[in-house]
């Protein structure tokens, strides 16, 4: 295995082993609601003024399937949608109070687990770190230029 292949798979097996980590305490804690539903909970809660375009860019799903999703979460009283003054076409969406609910326990469980990692990252210099986050970035931008080139924009 070159290095290449190498930095892949460790991103990946570091990737599965967060989620194997974090699998048990997430789902006892957010019992009844599945990982996509959340995880478009944060979303919905972090950005300003979502629409279903951008859930779509930041969950890395196709508008159908993010339109599906927003009706459910309506549906069980988690989201609801809005529109502005003056723009009656784009529909927006925004956390109820259960909603909030959700996405605070979420944010909780990613502070303890920020937390149980901390002592990793205590190690790490900020050199480090910063050469990590422009590797990131620039293999992430690599990859936005493919997903264009190759049309997968989402739909």
């Amino acid at each position: 295995m070159n290095k290449q292949e190498q930095v892949i798979s460790e991103f990946r097996d570091l990737f599965n082993k967060m989620v194997w980590l974090n699998k048990n305490k997430m789902e006892d804690n957010l019992k009844g609601y599945k990982p996509s539903e959340v995880h478009c909970i944060e979303s919905i809660g972090k950005n300003v003024d979502p629409n279903v375009t951008k859930l779509a860019e930041s969950l890395y799903m196709t508008k159908g399937a993010i339109s599906k999703m927003t009706k459910k979460l309506m549906d069980k009283g988690l989201i609801e949608s809005y529109q502005k003054p003056g723009n009656k076409k784009e529909i927006y969406f925004k956390l109820t109070e259960q909603g909030k609910v959700v996405y605070h326990i979420h944010e909780e469980l990613h502070q303890e687990f920020q937390e149980r990692d901390k002592a990793v990252f205590e190690q790490i210099t900020e050199g480090q770190l910063e050469s990590t986050l422009r590797f990131i970035d620039q293999y992430s931008r690599h990859l936005d230029a493919e997903i264009k080139k190759q049309g997968l924009e989402i739909n």
